[in-house]
């Protein structure tokens, strides 16, 4: 497989959300670092650790999972020299549904090395029922 450069967090965090909405694991896994340290935890699922782990996790979620679009908001980006975090609201649609899913929590944590920025941990949560469908502003 081989790595993406990219030049910012943000960059490396459109690419996320693409392949995410297209389903793509090749270029899901071109965003995340190379490294056994890499974490993933899925909505309600357990917290899978190494890169292996990650890329097994994902092609099971892109094998059960219908085609979605997503749209994130309330962005929260914080970066450093070396690392970055971002915490945004995602909001699922799936085609042919007619009602909006629950909003999901997630954080994205960026590192940078040689090859620029790339995903280093990932953690997506539930949405306490207070937070509204409703909120927009999006990523990319």
């Amino acid at each position: 497989m081989t790595m993406r450069f990219f030049a910012t967090p943000q960059d490396a965090e459109a690419a996320f959300y693409d392949a995410l909405e297209r389903a793509d694991l090749d270029a899901m896994m071109a965003i995340w670092a190379e490294d056994e340290e890499v974490t993933c935890t899925h909505l309600g699922g357990e917290r899978l650790a190494g890169f292996a782990a990650v890329r097994e996790g994902w092609r099971q979620t892109f094998a059960s999972l219908q085609r979605v679009g997503v749209r994130v908001s309330e962005v929260v980006h914080r970066q450093g020299i070396l690392l970055a975090l971002s915490s945004v609201y995602e909001h699922y649609s799936v085609r042919g549904e007619a009602a909006p899913r629950p909003p999901v929590i997630a954080s994205n944590v960026y590192v940078r090395g040689a090859q620029g920025w790339h995903l280093l941990s990932r953690h997506a949560s539930a949405a306490p029922d207070s937070v509204g469908a409703d909120s927009s502003a999006t990523l990319h």
